[in-house]
């Protein structure tokens, strides 16, 4: 079987801009996706979350993840098994990047276990093994 190939046929995969002649820039590079409008997680911050994860993984703590990315903010969300709510849930919402810090790290109960303006601090309180203490 032999693919033909003719030149009124466009190239599979082609980007097209959808808005010709505009500069999407944000104060947080990467961050914001401003042709979408929705805030997400660049390269470094991924990698930094998918280390932890991987690491979790082998030890048999997390099982599955989630991330969504919405307008206000994007999520990663950690579950012990695919079925449940989310064990933790790593957030980055530029709205409070002044104020409180733009990362912050849920429990599954809603409490905010740790909140900063870098994202290390949020991955270094997850990453802190838990001892259980028998009396």
């Amino acid at each position: 079987m032999s693919v033909e190939s003719s030149e009124d046929h466009q190239p599979v995969g082609r980007v097209v801009p959808l808005v010709e002649g505009k500069n999407f820039k944000s104060s947080w590079p990467n961050s914001f996706n401003a042709i979408a409008g929705r805030v997400s997680f660049d390269r470094h911050e991924l990698r930094q979350i998918l280390d932890l994860y991987g690491r979790k993984v082998a030890k048999g703590e997390w099982r599955d993840y989630a991330i969504e990315f919405a307008h206000q903010k994007a999520v990663f969300s950690i579950y012990r098994r695919s079925c449940e709510f989310p064990l933790y849930r790593i957030e980055k919402s530029p709205q409070f990047a002044r104020k409180q810090g733009a990362y912050s790290v849920l429990a599954a109960t809603g409490e905010v276990l740790k909140r900063s303006h870098d994202l290390a601090p949020v991955i270094k309180a997850l990453d802190k093994q838990l001892t259980l203490v028998s009396g």
